[in-house]
């Protein structure tokens, strides 16, 4: 049996080959016809033919390419709904298998037995001796043909037996598939949330509301504090950043349980990316509380506020120098394009500029040693980490890794590595790798994001997705120990900055600040009508072909509009693609006839929105996991494109236009990455909806 199947295999692999290689030469001569012109006219014309052939042909072939990544994504899912099931069987074919066997191989040696005795009568008349007693076994050269015969019929038996029992394990096999992917027993409600089309439509459908009104409101709870593990000795403070109710502040917290997490900012505006200056008095970060982003530096000591630069335009990201902190480094949005620039604190000399690159250079961070600033950068093509010279104005490229998107770079203590987090398949991990080595490889911590080192060294702090959200944990570096979490931190907390200092004792008793904003985004007033059921709500002066959502969403939505217009400075969600679907409407190519649609719970951003000079949206791919997600960021309106609103891109977008332009690797990716940055202000939309509850999905598999 195993001989028929090479003989098919070989055949069939025969076959495709010779149709491969007619297939090659039908290509070359329809080229050779094209060029050299047999024939005249009829021979460019069959030339034409024969090569748009091949191009038909190589464009399926990428097509099969693509089709193939998602069967393989899909048996990969089937396989680990089938793999319990198939243990289960296993044991029962083994034991039927083991029957089976036994009972023919009764049966069949039997028949040798009978066989054999009537195959040595025949032998022993035919040489004329008298068939007595027990006869020893000829060998193979004297046995008539008879005998050999029956002597092979125990492996035709066997094969028979063999094939009985390979037809029945594929029928079970097919059985449980079956049985595991029936709609019927498998199918469930789509998880609500945002796909982004080719075209790049955007659906958004928010959480389970209940049936009275709802705050947006939804403080974490703060566990109980865990023991101090030695590494974490060192004490000290951690300051970081928590989005609540539409804003984000600056939080702080004890190291070793010294005390609990304080609110250190409070301002109705966004404050973020903290950084703590050498000696841990004074905390520099940036915030939008004066009309647009600038640097402030908070004194832990006075509890007093400075501002520290003036200009319309954006700044971000600041980072001490290490003699005092006489010096601030940060990121500046001018002319168009981001770069790395530096101040005195003390404001005897105007800000000045460290790169002028036409690629954005962001996220500065300074060396220990003082003489060296590493900032990330598309310079290269690809988001980077490079190390800037104070000494040389030289620049080079630390990690060069296309395949990942690196940010954060943060400095050891002694000032020979640099920790930074990055995208690696999916996954945001921490990486660490030696300051001046562009060649070395770089030791992977784990999943994570946003790192900082602690102030001996030996460990680091960064913040890491969890199923129950976003919380800090600490690791040690070069020493044994696993991730472990600091103290109990709200959920949502990112961009950890340590210092060695302590909060005053005054600050740390008066219990923190308190919030600015106390109020809910929203209120969903959701009543069922007369029937017992939710109605659809009017989304009054929306353009949608439905303009209606569930009662039980449609004031989040309206909030989230209202947001949006005060962003943006004008009105992206006032026309939509599609709101509510009619339940019979039928569904699309690709579409689920399950779609959230149907119940009110979704819409769709207009698909032209990709559109235009410049598009108002610019769309960024994000792989997590096995899944692609998409984050849309909406620009803001011409009239205040001066650094009033919104801030610049940092991420490349995705260029869905790509993937009709010839290219094939753009088709079968779907498009690929701009290859420069859009210029101008934006804001992260994908942030926004989900502040007023409304979440993405994973991209389907037709964009």
């Amino acid at each position: 049996m195993l001989i028929r199947a090479y003989r098919l295999t070989d055949k069939l692999g025969l076959f495709i080959l010779k149709f491969s290689s007619a297939l090659v030469q039908t290509a070359f001569d329809g080229v050779h016809l094209f060029v050299y012109g047999a024939g005249g006219g009829a021979g460019s014309i069959l030339g034409v033919i024969f090569t748009l052939i091949v191009g038909l042909v190589t464009l399926l072939l990428g097509g099969v390419r693509r089709l193939l990544a998602i069967i393989k994504g899909i048996l990969a899912f089937i396989w680990g709904i089938i793999r319990g099931a198939l243990l289960r069987v296993w044991a029962f074919i083994s034991f039927i298998g083991v029957v089976l066997f036994r009972l023919l191989g009764r049966a069949s040696g039997s028949a040798v037995r009978t066989g054999a005795r009537s195959a040595k009568t025949v032998a022993a008349s035919a040489a004329g001796t008298p068939v007595t007693g027990t006869m020893a076994h000829p060998k193979p050269q004297d046995v008539p043909v008879v005998e050999q015969l029956v002597i092979e019929d125990p492996l035709r038996t066997s094969n028979r037996v063999l094939s009985g029992f390979f037809i029945l394990l594929g029928i079970v096999v097919i059985g449980v598939i079956l049985y595991a992917t029936d709609p019927a027993r498998s199918a469930r409600p789509v998880v609500p949330g945002s796909v982004v089309n080719p075209a790049g439509s955007v659906l958004l459908n928010e959480p389970e509301p209940t049936t009275n009104p709802i705050s947006s409101v939804q403080n974490t709870p703060i566990p109980t504090a865990t023991p101090v593990p030695e590494f974490l000795q060192v004490r000290g403070t951690i300051a970081y950043t928590i989005r609540e109710n539409g804003q984000t502040d600056i939080w702080a917290v004890g190291v070793g349980n010294t005390h609990p997490p304080l609110r250190l900012t409070n301002d109705p505006a966004d404050d973020r990316d903290p950084a703590w200056s050498p000696d841990g008095t004074r905390l520099a970060f940036a915030s939008h509380r004066d009309g647009n982003w600038d640097i402030y530096i908070y004194n832990v000591i006075t509890n007093e506020t400075q501002r520290m630069t003036f200009d319309i335009s954006f700044q971000a990201r600041p980072a001490w120098s290490p003699d005092s902190g006489e010096w601030l480094v940060y990121e500046s949005y001018q002319n168009g394009n981001l770069d790395i620039w530096v101040l005195p604190v003390d404001g005897s000399q105007p800000p000045q500029a460290l790169t002028t690159h036409p690629a954005p250079d962001f996220s500065p961070a300074w060396s220990p040693l003082g003489r060296e600033i590493a900032f990330v950068s598309w310079r290269d093509g690809n988001q980077d980490i490079y190390i800037f010279s104070l000494d040389t104005g030289e620049v080079f490229n630390l990690t060069n890794t296309p395949e990942r998107f690196e940010d954060y770079p943060s400095w050891s203590p002694d000032g020979q590595f640099i920790a930074y987090s990055a995208l690696d398949n999916g996954v945001e991990k921490v990486f660490v790798k030696p300051a001046h080595n562009p060649g070395a490889t770089p030791t992977v911590l784990g999943a994570g994001h946003t790192p900082s080192w602690s102030p001996d060294g030996l460990s680091l702090v960064f913040a890491a997705d969890t199923i129950d959200g976003t919380h800090l944990f600490a690791m040690p570096y070069n020493v044994a120990g696993a991730p472990t979490s600091i103290i109990a931190v709200q959920s949502g907390a990112a961009g950890p900055s340590w210092t060695s200092a302590p909060l005053p004792a005054a600050f740390v008793n008066s219990g923190g600040l308190e919030p600015a904003q106390t109020e809910p985004l929203y209120t969903e007033q959701a009543s069922l009508n007369r029937n017992g059921k939710y109605g659809l709500g009017d989304l009054s002066g929306v353009n949608a072909p439905l303009a209606y959502l569930s009662d039980r969403v449609n004031d989040s939505f309206n909030a989230l509009r209202e947001r949006v217009l005060e962003e943006a400075g004008w009105d992206f969600l006032g026309q939509l693609e599609d709101a509510f679907w009619d339940t019979d409407r039928p569904p699309q190519p690709g579409e689920s006839p399950r779609d959230w649609h149907k119940t009110g719970r979704a819409f769709s951003i207009r698909r032209d929105s990709i559109y235009g000079f410049p598009p108002p949206v610019e769309i960024v791919r994000e792989d997590i996991g096995l899944e692609t997600y998409w984050r849309v960021y909406v620009r803001v309106a011409e009239d205040a494109q001066d650094g009033q609103l919104g801030e610049p891109l940092r991420r490349m977008p995705w260029d869905f236009l790509s993937a009709q332009s010839g290219d094939i690797e753009a088709y079968t990716q779907g498009g690929r990455l701009r290859s420069e940055m859009p210029q101008g202000y934006y804001i992260d939309f994908t942030q926004l909806a989900a502040d007023y509850g409304w979440e993405r999905v994973p991209a389907g598999s037709d964009w």
